[in-house]
């Protein structure tokens, strides 16, 4: 990199690419990828591409001012470790504002049910309705669900595996692949939409499901609250969501040191706890 003689310390094309080869080896995923570059080519473009605290403080006002928090403080990660690994000492000093106070989504069955109503007359309802029902399920997240192919899922089984495969572009929030389960009608129900497709199709295409689901009750992200909900209504044990749901044990003595279960132990809780909870 080069230091022109007013001291701004001007960034190249060739510096961000090389940022993004190097953080590419952590295993991130196409998509992570792309959105990281995007991030610091808006922020690099709009300081002319030299490093102006002045201006990048101006470019940070307005990036917080225009978009939510939650936005923000996305963009602003990914700016601050790339100016740190560039050796600007000086971003240590800007710290990100707290989480705003979150309220989580109220979902009930009668939800599930509406929204499959509203997927009714649609050509592609079988779809919807897949979805719809695996997310409510499963517990996975919307985009481990638009990652799905035939592969992934174990019909004879009941069992959905989430792989953790970079290479692939499938990415858990953990880095960790895991296992959940699907109850016998939404098997017979996958069983129709799967038939006749070929292995490795993705199952729910992502801009496909996303335009669809545009004014329907729920989101499909809303389907993982489902899950998460009525686990808890039917007195569901915690540790166990949490592990089918993919969620970090970091902090869980229990889970990271003395609750090991195998597949087959999964399966059982989740069939007591989860079966035929489908709404009609």
């Amino acid at each position: 990199m080069t230091s022109p003689s007013h001291g701004m310390k001007s960034i190249e094309e060739n510096d961000l690419f090389e940022y993004i080869n190097i953080i590419e080896l952590s295993g991130i995923t196409k998509g992570h990828k792309k959105e990281v570059t995007r991030a610091l080519e808006n922020y690099l473009n709009h300081i002319n591409w030299k490093i102006d605290k002045h201006k990048s403080l101006l470019y940070f006002k307005k990036l917080q001012k225009q978009c939510s928090i939650a936005y923000y403080k996305k963009q602003m990660y990914q700016i601050k470790k790339f100016l740190k690994y560039i050796g600007e000492d000086w971003i240590k000093d800007i710290k990100l504002p707290p989480d705003p106070d979150y309220t989580p989504k109220r979902v009930t069955s009668k939800d599930i049910a509406n929204t499959i109503n509203y997927f009714e007359s649609d050509s592609n309802n079988i779809r919807y309705k897949s979805i719809i029902l695996l997310g409510y399920d499963s517990g996975l997240r919307a985009e481990e669900l638009y990652k799905l192919t035939t592969n992934d899922i174990d019909l004879e089984n009941r069992t959905v595996y989430v792989r953790h495969d970079p290479k692939n572009n499938h990415l858990t929030k953990t880095g960790k692949s895991r296992v959940s389960f699907l109850t016998t009608k939404t098997k017979d129900l996958l069983q129709i939409y799967i038939n006749g497709k070929e292995n490795g199709k993705t199952l729910f295409p992502q801009k496909t499901i996303e335009r669809g689901f545009k004014n329907s009750p729920i989101r499909v992200k809303d389907l993982r609250k489902a899950f998460s909900q009525e686990w808890t209504r039917r007195q569901g044990d915690t540790g166990i969501k949490k592990i089918l749901m993919g969620h970090s044990l970091r902090n869980d003595v229990d889970l990271m040191h003395y609750n090991a279960q195998s597949e087959e132990d999964l399966k059982r809780i989740y069939d007591k706890i989860m079966n035929n909870s489908n709404c009609e």
